[in-house]
């Protein structure tokens, strides 16, 4: 028999963390993030990280975990959810992914192989000189003329994905969105549940504007601030996440503070549409409309429990 997977995803600032707390203390879950921010130590408000107080004891994994400075990316993520999945078995208990990067989940429920990508080290030199000397535009507009479907899925933004595209074409003369599209289908070694936590457009874009407010409140400006005094910078990937990026820009004095807070709340919206259009493409999604159930949480998760049943290890 195979064994159980709840995934809890959605748009960022839908309201994924609270409900995931209350899902894991129901079913006797612990929870592994599919985040590809809260892994990294230091980068606590702009990454929304979930605090200690507000795990309520569930055990969460991937969470604090990596260096700003060190590879994180998804086969990395994939080697260590496996891991923490099976720890997570032997102890009796149901893992659950949650989180909004929706190429981490795909990894992890169709257990897909990254062992055929091969590197080219020079070339990916060469890639990134280009992006920082004609900038990350000019890069993006490389991969439209060898892989459209990846120009339209991968953002300008994620150089590093950008770039890995073009390093797959050069090297096996096939297209990533190509390669990825036929991992996709492989089929699931876990008897899961994909639940997909939304709200309608309108809200969410509100919801949006209210976190960033509230971050810039909390010290996000102070935060990356300390973060650049240790050294970390823009050409980190970690460095490139939302809200850290734009301040970036701010503290090098190239855009104005309510400047670089418009361009996250954008950023931020255009973030939250993707995701969507990530996941309408995915494979046995069950949406769960926040306005459906009247904002209600408990409502949610009875939803949630009808669908998964009497669940086991």
């Amino acid at each position: 028999m195979l064994k159980p997977l709840i995934i809890l995803t959605g748009p960022t600032a839908a309201g994924k963390t609270e409900l995931s707390i209350s899902l894991a203390k129901k079913i006797g879950g612990e929870i592994i993030s599919a985040d590809s921010m809260q892994v990294y130590k230091y980068m606590d408000i702009g990454s929304a990280k979930i605090s200690r107080e507000e795990m309520e004891g569930i055990p969460h994994y991937l969470i604090d975990e990596w260096e700003p400075d060190e590879e994180f990316n998804v086969a990395i993520f994939k080697e260590y959810a496996k891991k923490y999945i099976q720890e997570i078995y032997d102890k009796d208990k149901i893992p659950i992914i949650v989180g909004g990067t929706g190429f981490y989940i795909q990894a992890i429920l169709r257990d897909i192989d990254f062992l055929e990508t091969k590197e080219d080290r020079d070339y990916r030199k060469e890639l990134q000189t280009l992006a920082e000397t004609r900038g990350q535009d000019y890069l993006h507009s490389l991969l439209k003329e060898v892989d459209r479907e990846s120009f339209y899925m991968i953002h300008s933004n994620n150089v590093k994905r950008v770039i890995r595209a073009l390093e797959f074409y050069k090297l096996t003369g096939k297209k990533i969105s190509e390669h990825n599209e036929e991992q996709k289908n492989r089929e699931s070694p876990y008897e899961y549940f994909y639940f997909v936590l939304t709200d309608d457009r309108e809200n969410l874009y509100h919801r949006i504007d209210l976190r960033v407010d509230k971050m810039m409140e909390q010290g996000l400006l102070e935060e990356v601030k300390q973060l650049a005094g240790k050294g970390y910078h823009r050409q980190m990937a970690s460095m490139q996440g939302l809200g850290y990026k734009e301040l970036l820009s701010f503290l090098n004095h190239e855009i104005t503070l309510e400047e670089a807070v418009t361009l996250m709340k954008r950023d931020t919206r255009h973030f939250a549409k993707r995701q969507l259009t990530w996941f309408r493409r995915e494979k046995d999604v069950i949406w769960l409309n926040k306005k459906d159930f009247d904002y209600d949480n408990e409502k949610i998760l009875a939803e949630i429990m009808n669908r998964i049943g009497d669940i086991t290890i």
